[in-house]
């Protein structure tokens, strides 16, 4: 392999390549691709970052290899192919474990995959047209880290059954922003059916859920597609906000989510028109 096409991410140990065939293990080295084990699904034209649970899983993975003893004397190689999307998801694995299960910095990260060639490419936002905010894996890093830092990330607390199941449009496609504090939902419908193979969820469909982890209050970011009042006549707040979606919200709006937060008895479940997609 060529300097540009391989970084060390643990010294001696871990290491991060970009290769055009698959590697054969040798009594050195153990190779291993996850291109094809952890796929994201796309919106409209994004590609990634992979969700929390699959980074669950990697970081899983990857400490299992480190600890086994028929691999303890050989340098462990994820390697990825020259897809672009597939080849950023991988940076994105590996520079988030080293920075979750061994405590190094942002720039420890990007240091060495900034390295390699050829560049990386950017994430981008959940719609058709042009992106207007490249997302890079430095961004992406950093939000790690300050997740960990603040507490807002702890796999040691993580249930990755609970997340995978409740991600699921037909399970009510939600998840936790800010562990009990901000959830983000698929918007509610006026009332549970199947359109066009899609379901769609009435208000009570999320309310055991949201009583049993202290959600009082709904922030609705979208146009009316059902009657408040199925949520406050359940002893919910609601609050409407709306902006269009998929643009950015304006100052007094957020103003005024901020003001509601800092308000709330308890967590705040956000939705917009369609999924967890919109802008929080």
């Amino acid at each position: 392999m060529a300097d540009h096409d391989v970084c060390t991410i643990l010294d001696e140990r871990l290491y991060f390549a970009t290769l055009r065939s698959k590697p054969r293990n040798t009594t050195s080295c153990h190779y291993f691709c996850v291109d094809d084990e952890f796929i994201y699904e796309n919106f409209y034209a994004d590609f990634g970052p992979l969700n929390l649970a699959m980074l669950y899983r990697y970081c899983n993975k990857v400490n299992k290899k480190l600890k086994s003893s028929s691999l303890a004397k050989k340098r462990l190689i994820h390697y990825t192919s020259y897809d672009g999307r597939k080849r950023a998801n991988s940076a994105y694995l590996i520079g988030c474990y080293a920075i979750i299960c061994h405590r190094k910095t942002v720039d420890e990260v990007t240091r060495p995959l900034g390295s390699l060639a050829p560049p990386f490419l950017t994430f981008r936002d959940a719609s058709c047209g042009p992106p207007t905010y490249p997302l890079n894996l430095y961004h992406c890093f950093s939000a790690i880290y300050k997740a960990l830092l603040h507490g807002f990330l702890d796999f040691s607390k993580f249930s990755v059954e609970e997340y995978e199941h409740f991600e699921k449009v037909e399970n009510g496609d939600f998840n936790w922003i800010v562990p009990g504090k901000f959830l983000a939902f698929a918007g509610p419908h006026d009332r549970s059916r199947i359109e066009n193979g899609y379901p769609l969820h009435a208000p009570d469909s999320y309310f055991s859920y949201f009583k049993a982890h202290n959600v009082t209050t709904v922030v609705r970011l979208n146009k009316r597609m059902y009657e408040a009042r199925k949520f406050t006549d359940a002893g919910f707040e609601h609050r409407d906000l709306f902006f269009p979606d998929g643009s950015n919200p304006s100052e007094n709006i957020l103003r005024r989510f901020l003001t509601i937060a800092e308000t709330a008895d308890g967590a705040l479940a956000v939705h917009c028109k369609g999924n967890t997609h919109c802008p929080q």
